[in-house]
């Protein structure tokens, strides 16, 4: 995600450009640093985000068409992540965390995921991480899926990712967990 794919991510995450539409910022950052970062606008705050040595995540396209968004970047530095303490580190190893993935509606149910969770670890993999993590939940009938999205377990299984913890967060009432896909 860098700043010259801007309008792709906001395809994804916010098609009707409404200011108070998520731009997925609320899990990595407080709202003052949001406000500090975009002077009062979320997406100019994602867009400073952009510009990092590390942006924010990746966008995924299908025929050059702008189709998801995972949001992975070293847990160091995800303030919220940081500071948590429902979401506490499992070790010492500097991981790179996953915590959101989307995809359009109309583009669900097409293998897209998948495809987006390997990319996302290609790029991670690429710029040295260790390992990846994931948080999400392990539920036992449908989630509510309107939103950004958190993952399943089966999800990350299926892309290589394996149970190493659980964490105090709850989402939907449901338990989190810490899933890890180790590249080293």
């Amino acid at each position: 995600m860098t700043p010259d794919r801007f309008d792709d991510l906001a395809t994804v995450l916010n098609p009707t450009r409404r200011e108070t539409h998520c731009w997925c910022l609320s899990h990595r950052l407080p709202a003052r640093e949001i406000e500090e970062l975009g002077g009062g606008s979320r997406a100019e705050a994602m867009r400073a985000l952009t510009r990092r040595e590390h942006p924010p995540g990746v966008v995924t396209y299908r025929d050059g068409e702008p189709v998801g968004w995972c949001s992975i970047s070293p847990r160091a530095e995800i303030p919220r992540l940081v500071s948590s303490k429902l979401i506490r580190p499992v070790d010492e190893v500097p991981v790179w965390s996953i915590i959101c993935v989307v995809v359009r509606s109309g583009h669900r149910r097409q293998g897209v995921t998948e495809q987006m969770l390997e990319g996302a670890v290609a790029y991670a993999a690429g710029l040295g991480a260790p390992a990846i993590e994931a948080y999400p939940v392990d539920p036992e009938g449908r989630m509510d899926l309107t939103m950004a999205f958190v993952g399943t377990k089966t999800m990350f299984a299926r892309v290589g990712f394996r149970q190493v913890g659980t964490t105090d967060a709850v989402a939907s009432r449901m338990p989190r967990i810490v899933m890890r896909r180790d590249l080293t």
